[in-house]
């Protein structure tokens, strides 16, 4: 066992009065009944531990949401085991982002948290203080995105590699009927209703309805005329019908859609109900969708144990110079970089795709001219130069589904498989509950 197993074994127990402080604000009646006692370890994982004061924060925040949900609380011994589980479970995955040198950069905290705090409509000073009101610190929430981040790295990267989604099931789904309505294009969609009936002959309503689409020719904003004209029942929000596929429009509608383009109002249409207008606002999917498209190679130097990040970054300086001074990036690539599926292709990653790579590298690869060597930038994996070899515009719609069709069939399976491998991680590590 590690030094660390160790050092955790033997360390100085401490009182946890901090915790005792956010027991009272809890105020659950099971939990306000358990005695707060010393940091002691209740299960041993591996070559790591479970501690006390861990089972009892990671109690205390669940109690928490579920009196934020105004959900029953299950008696504290249920909750006690689950709970528990979850943090062995977890222990096991962080450990194998450990040996993998999984880190979050600081720069993907701050950014996740400025995601939260955006969402809650919080200026900095309110966002802290309702992390104190919760019980929290801003360091207690950096911490814990900090893991969720790491597991969620981590199951992608173990569980994506046991899925295996083939041609023939793509074509499969693409054939079927739930496949060809996911295919098939959204429209945002304005619709203005001139009606007939009582108050409007036909022939009035048709010379009302060519009026404002005249109006909507020459310039008239269609939300404000289907406010003030329309008699269909969006009318109100200016005739905005949202997003819509083609099988989710009545039939007249259906056969209008697909002649417009984005900006188009159609002319005037009849159905019993009267005399209907169209504004194709947007067109998601469906026709040409052109790519822009690099061809790249990089080469990959991971910090590590032995290698700190400053010298990681050093060491790639020396390799980049190299290349600019005369060497061959293939070879250098052959010979540094420690990406395992292109290095020995020397660093060809091929044509790349939208949001094939992670953002810095995305950015990188959008900067710098074709040739040109960049200067080493950080990722979550490591420290990486990258060369554009080529540039091209593609249509890619054909290849584009059958992605998005491998993704989604990739997605439905994840979670299955998820449960699958955390079993079996379970399993097979040594667990020692000594929680009494």
């Amino acid at each position: 066992m590690s030094n660390g197993f160790y050092m955790k074994m033997t360390r100085v127990k401490t009182t946890l009065s901090a915790l005792a402080g956010i027991l009272a604000i809890c105020g659950s009646s099971a939990l306000m009944a358990e005695k707060i006692v010393l940091d002691k370890v209740v299960a041993i994982v591996d070559d790591d531990v479970v501690m006390a004061s861990e089972l009892q924060y990671r109690l205390l925040n669940i109690t928490r949401s579920l009196q934020a949900s105004q959900t029953e609380i299950p008696p504290l011994d249920v909750m006690k085991t689950q709970v528990l589980e979850r943090l062995i479970v977890e222990r096991l995955q962080l450990q194998m982002a450990q040996r993998a040198n999984v880190r979050i950069a600081d720069q993907e905290l701050n950014q996740a948290i400025g995601r939260i705090q955006q969402s809650n409509n919080l200026s900095p000073e309110q966002f802290l203080e309702q992390l104190a009101q919760d019980g929290m610190t801003i360091n207690q929430l950096r911490e814990d995105i900090r893991r969720e981040l790491t597991l969620n790295r981590v199951q992608q990267g173990s569980v994506n590699r046991r899925i295996n989604v083939s041609q023939a099931e793509i074509d499969g789904f693409l054939a079927s009927q739930e496949g060809k309505f996911w295919a098939s294009p959204d429209y945002l969609l304005g619709h203005i209703l001139v009606p007939v009936g009582s108050t409007n002959s036909v022939a009035a309503a048709e010379e009302i309805a060519d009026k404002l689409q005249q109006e909507l020719l020459d310039g008239a904003d269609f939300r404000n005329i289907a406010v003030a004209n329309s008699s269909g029942q969006n009318a109100l929000n200016g005739g905005d019908m949202g997003w819509r596929k083609v099988a989710q429009l009545p039939t007249l509608f259906a056969e209008v859609v697909p002649t417009l383009s984005a900006g188009d109002v159609s002319s005037p249409f009849k159905s019993p109900a009267g005399f209907h207008i169209l504004k194709l606002y947007e067109q998601r999917g469906g026709g040409e969708q052109l790519v822009d498209q690099a061809k790249v190679r990089h080469i990959l130097i991971k910090p590590s144990e032995i290698l700190t990040n400053d010298e990681a970054h050093a060491k790639l300086l020396g390799v980049r110079q190299k290349i600019i001074d005369g060497a061959d990036f293939a070879e250098q690539a052959k010979e540094y970089s420690e990406d395992i599926g292109s290095m020995l292709s020397g660093g060809d990653l091929g044509w790349s795709l939208p949001g094939q790579f992670v953002p810095e590298f995305e950015s990188m690869m959008g900067q710098i001219e074709i040739g040109e060597v960049s200067v080493p930038f950080r990722s979550q994996f490591g420290w990486h130069i990258l060369q554009v070899q080529e540039r091209r515009s593609e249509d890619m719609s054909e290849n584009m589904m059958r992605n998005q069709a491998s993704n989604l069939l990739r997605k439905r399976r994840f979670e299955e498989e998820l449960q699958v491998w955390l079993q079996e991680i379970r399993d097979e590590a040594f667990v020692e509950i000594t929680l009494k």
